[in-house]
């Protein structure tokens, strides 16, 4: 059973990345241009700040807040749980599915390098997080 490293599924991304006093429509836009489910806010050296996701636009449009004038950093997720780049894909998942979430950025030494969420995922390792959830549920 194949179980990939963090560093073979961002070996190619350029994640979606903004400044924290980016608006959430602008935010929005680039996730929808570039059909991605989250933007990792850093700071001018690449640092994570936070994440913001669509359910933080969803937040904030529940609170009747204008999205051009809300910058992410009023509404991101600030720091989210990562992992480095060794991390196994079984871990992401686990670390994922705990969580309740479905992206996890991937830092090395403070700097974003990636983000993964559950879609990159195989079959298999899907399937074995599966087989181990419902040990878990039998004990």
């Amino acid at each position: 059973m194949t179980n990939r490293s963090m560093s073979e599924i961002v070996r190619r991304q350029k994640p979606l990345t903004m400044r924290p006093e980016a608006t959430v429509r602008e935010a929005c836009r680039e996730m929808d241009t570039r059909r991605f489910g989250a933007v990792l806010v850093t700071d001018e050296k690449g640092r994570l700040l936070g994440i913001f996701t669509g359910r933080d636009a969803v937040r904030c449009l529940a609170k009747r807040r204008d999205p051009a004038a809300m910058a992410l950093h009023e509404v991101m997720t600030r720091d989210p749980q990562t992992l480095p780049p060794g991390s196994t894909a079984i871990e992401a998942l686990r670390l994922m599915q705990d969580g309740g979430f479905r992206h996890m950025p991937v830092v090395q030494d403070g700097v974003v390098v990636g983000i993964v969420s559950r879609g990159d995922f195989r079959g298999l390792e899907l399937d074995r997080l599966d087989e181990e959830t419902g040990m878990w549920e039998r004990i």
